[in-house]
């Protein structure tokens, strides 16, 4: 039988920084705890921990050259071939967005659940599944689904991976739909992150098993 491990705030999970070695890391000087974990930043002063919620307060959009998302929250993690995640989140006001990083092994090189008030069939860049590989995000998901935050309220979201298929599926809510699945076999094991490529955004009751 697998044994299954929880993370969740406020137990102490212990974790290794994923060798520099294997990984380039990205500019992310500063560090915040947050869930029990240590989460890798850009800034330490764009984030506020209270409790169990982790709020994005300021927003760094990347804008082109190229055009991918660099503000999120990296968990300091060994990389990750499987996992269920379950956290609530909170867009901005009055529109917004916000990601759900996976398989990331080095700068450049990691994918990603985007989350949007807009429907991807509205959208093609927002609302699905997405894949960084030293250049601009591309989309792997259909742009088949309903917008997901379709409210400034928290939803509760579900991200399940599982690295040796390269299939990721998304629930915001208990609903998904085509837009939220995704395949990729290129990256497998890597870490995670939470944030927004355009947005500020809210998260809480963060809970990960593997």
């Amino acid at each position: 039988m697998q044994r299954r491990r929880f993370l969740a705030a406020p137990a102490l999970i212990p974790t290794a920084l994923y060798s520099q070695t294997q990984a380039k890391l990205p500019p992310m000087a500063e560090r915040i705890e947050a869930y029990g974990l240590k989460w890798q930043v850009i800034a330490a002063a764009d984030w506020q921990v209270q409790g169990n919620e982790l709020q994005l307060v300021t927003a760094r959009p990347q804008q082109a050259n190229p055009r991918r998302p660099i503000q999120f929250a990296l968990a300091e993690t060994d990389p990750i071939n499987r996992f269920t995640l379950e956290v609530e989140v909170q867009r901005s006001k009055p529109k917004g967005s916000l990601i759900l990083v996976y398989a990331w092994q080095k700068d450049g090189y990691f994918n990603y659940v985007h989350l949007s008030d807009d429907a991807a069939s509205k959208v093609e860049a927002h609302n699905g599944i997405f894949h960084c590989y030293g250049g601009d995000r591309v989309r792997i998901s259909p742009a088949q689904g309903p917008a997901t935050l379709i409210s400034e309220a928290w939803h509760k979201v579900k991200v399940v991976y599982d690295g040796s298929k390269g299939l990721v599926e998304a629930w915001v809510d208990g609903e998904t739909s085509p837009s939220l699945k995704g395949i990729d076999l290129s990256l497998g094991a890597g870490r995670l992150g939470l944030g927004s490529f355009f947005h500020t955004a809210g998260f809480r009751n963060f809970k990960l098993t593997t």
